[in-house]
């Protein structure tokens, strides 16, 4: 769904035909993003600041992250594109697969989320690089899964 160290970031569950891109949070770890949020977030900042903004912004905590993480259900269907060549190799795969989306293990505080290709591999979403553009297909066959739920069943864990 979404790994324990994106817990702390603003999530939301993905929507059927979404278009995503893995992305590196501030907390270290890869996870699903809209396109559109990283372009905003990465946005230059406005003309016609003056000095005062300027200076207010320097003395200003640091923005962590605009950027939600999308959270993706076991059993969601996706299509990835644009995988490394040396990832294809290992797997055995092509630069464009449909994927299942799962999760490696139940346990807490460990990076569990994984997607499973036709040909019966398994990679971490930790193992894929930033910027690898994904669709998500179909979350019929996802397990019903409510947000809030997991989230607390994580945090009693720790």
């Amino acid at each position: 769904m979404c790994d324990y160290s994106l817990m702390a970031v603003p999530n939301r569950l993905a929507q059927e035909g979404e278009e995503l891109v893995t992305h590196r949070f501030y907390t270290g770890s890869l996870g699903m993003a809209s396109p559109a949020e990283l372009d905003r977030a990465v946005a230059p900042a406005p003309a016609g600041r003056n000095f005062w903004m300027v200076l207010k912004e320097f003395f200003s905590l640091p923005r962590i992250d605009a950027v939600c993480a999308v959270c993706i259900p076991p059993g969601a269907r996706l299509e990835l594109c644009g995988l490394p060549v040396r990832l294809q190799r290992d797997l055995g795969v092509g630069p464009a697969e449909q994927v299942t989306f799962t999760q490696l293990t139940a346990s807490a505080n460990t990076y569990r989320d994984a997607v499973r290709f036709r040909n019966g591999r398994e990679v971490r979403l930790q193992e894929l690089q930033e910027g690898v553009h994904v669709k998500v297909l179909d979350l019929s066959l996802a397990q019903e899964m409510n947000l809030e739920t997991l989230r607390e069943s994580t945090l009693q864990l720790r």
